[in-house]
């Protein structure tokens, strides 16, 4: 016993020095009596203290992940069993802590006088990195061959300042081209070049592969048929462990269907642009022409108010005729104050008093107010001044005002309560009524629409809330809307303060 003892030591002592050089797990199998012993690298390597190694295959075997563990052992046996000498697998072995990791297993097979295997002696490699950065590099080429981005790689340098000869294309690149991969291997990308292609692109391209830069441009390609396509192409340097650029890999996107929309914009815009200069040209000529005659209209209604008209029908038309002529009036005002909200692009801010605000509004519809008598609550406690256009925001409060009286419902008195609180960095200013509301599910696209009308009133002229919406927005705010009809409306007003 004490001999097989040293010779068991001897022959560790000889695996550690092997292991060593070679950084091995080193394991001896005698197969006859099932007996294996293993070298310090199944600690160092694996984990495992000596003494909690297994001194059987079946130690072995039970450390072999479960999906490599059968395929092994019967490649394994079908080797011993066909008695050739040298062996090797790949699996994953499991370490101590219950991880695996991935190994290169290589044995030799020792033989009886008769032929028999008797014994086998093993190196177990670590191959775990390797296993990984060949899976990685699966994946990359599975990502390059899959892209639907054109991907051309080429060499590090090329003579005369030229782009680098092509060493791969990936299949986008001969959908995108038209070119196969053996027509362009070996020969420069100028074979893309074109009449139309951009010269200035190009030659910030040159110079990016000189000094060694990555580098984005686009420009137009050209197709084996000739046919022009426009590219987003983006160069990159690949350099070696040692700092030196061995390739490049160039990716291109085929941006044809971009630039033609990008054109059809710019037209549009243009268009679009010169179609409102035109209507803004139009609203100043109107509104000037027709403000002069209507002023001598006005006028003209003025004196005749002074005469006694002894004709009822006549008297009646008349009316009728000074009526009409006042609502065109304060339709071609407020018509004056939209085209100056959108025309004024600096607009004048000042710390406001909200209190003060409703002061001048109250006293400007003292008159609505004592005949209607309505219920009204003001909030402006947590918000006493706000930064804003003063005579905006009165405009914009009148508007409201106004639009809760002439809407207020006959069932009940009319309540209106206004709101002022700050939420984070913004001032939200609610406005709420309980007056006939606006059926949104029909009409919430049209709110703030110019002309935009929801109810019979003979005096409505759908004009309020566009020109709130455009003064709120003048000002950098938001306006929204909650309503619900016979239950009242609800407008809140969004200002960063």
């Amino acid at each position: 016993m004490e001999s097989a003892n040293e010779e068991i030591k001897e022959s560790n002592e000889k695996y550690d020095i092997v292991a060593k050089a070679t950084s091995d797990t080193i394991w001896d199998w005698k197969i006859q009596e099932d007996y294996m012993i293993w070298n310090k690298g199944i600690e160092t390597v694996f984990g495992y203290k000596y003494d909690d190694v297994g001194l059987t295959s079946s130690w072995w075997f039970d450390k072999i992940h479960p999906e490599d563990s059968i395929k092994m052992s019967v490649r394994l046996y079908s080797f011993i069993e066909r008695k050739t000498q040298n062996w090797q697998d790949q699996y994953r072995f499991r370490c101590s802590d219950g991880t695996y990791k991935y190994v290169l297993d290589r044995g030799f097979l020792l033989k009886d006088e008769n032929g028999k295997g008797i014994r086998m002696i093993g190196a177990i490699q670590d191959i775990t990195k390797q296993k990984e950065e060949e899976q990685r590099l699966k994946l990359l080429e599975t990502v390059i061959t899959q892209s639907k981005d054109s991907i051309v790689i080429t060499e590090a340098n090329s003579a005369h300042s030229r782009i680098p000869k092509i060493v791969y294309v990936n299949p986008a690149f001969s959908k995108m081209s038209g070119y196969t991969s053996e027509e362009v291997l070996g020969k420069s990308p100028k074979i893309f070049k074109g009449p139309k292609s951009n010269i200035a692109e190009l030659k910030k391209l040159l110079n990016a592969i000189k000094n060694g830069e990555e580098c984005l441009i686009e420009t137009i390609n050209y197709s084996k048929l000739k046919k022009e396509y426009w590219v987003r192409l983006s160069m990159i340097p690949i350099f070696n462990p040692e700092g030196d650029i061995s390739h490049w890999i160039s990716i291109q996107r085929d941006i044809s269907e971009e630039k033609k929309l990008e054109t059809e914009k710019e037209h549009l815009i243009r268009e679009l642009t010169q179609n409102n200069n035109d209507l803004k040209q139009f609203s100043y000529i109107t509104s000037h022409n027709l403000r002069a005659p209507l002023s001598n209209l006005i006028g003209l209604l003025n004196l005749i108010e002074d005469i006694f008209i002894e004709d009822t029908e006549l008297e009646e038309i008349l009316n009728g005729f000074h009526k009409s002529t006042h609502l065109l009036n304060e339709t071609i005002n407020d018509l004056v104050k939209v085209i100056i909200i959108k025309d004024n692009h600096s607009m004048q801010k000042e710390k406001v008093s909200l209190d003060e605000v409703f002061e001048n509004v109250f006293s400007q519809l003292s008159f609505q107010i004592e005949m209607h008598k309505p219920i009204i609550n003001l909030k402006l406690d947590k918000v006493p001044l706000l930064n804003t256009n003063k005579a905006y925001i009165e405009s914009i409060l009148l508007n409201l005002m106004t639009n809760s009286i002439k809407y207020k419902s006959e069932n009940r008195k009319l309540e209106i309560t206004v709101t002022a609180e700050q939420i984070d960095e913004n001032i939200h200013l609610t406005f709420k009524d309980n007056g006939i509301g606006i059926d949104l599910e029909r009409n919430k696209e049209k709110v703030f629409g110019l002309y935009q009308r929801f109810h019979n009133y003979p005096d409505s002229k759908g004009l309020g809330l566009y020109l709130v919406k455009s003064q709120v927005e003048s000002m950098g705010g938001k306006i929204s809307v909650e309503s619900e009809v016979n239950k009242g409306t609800l407008f809140t007003l969004t200002f960063k303060n």
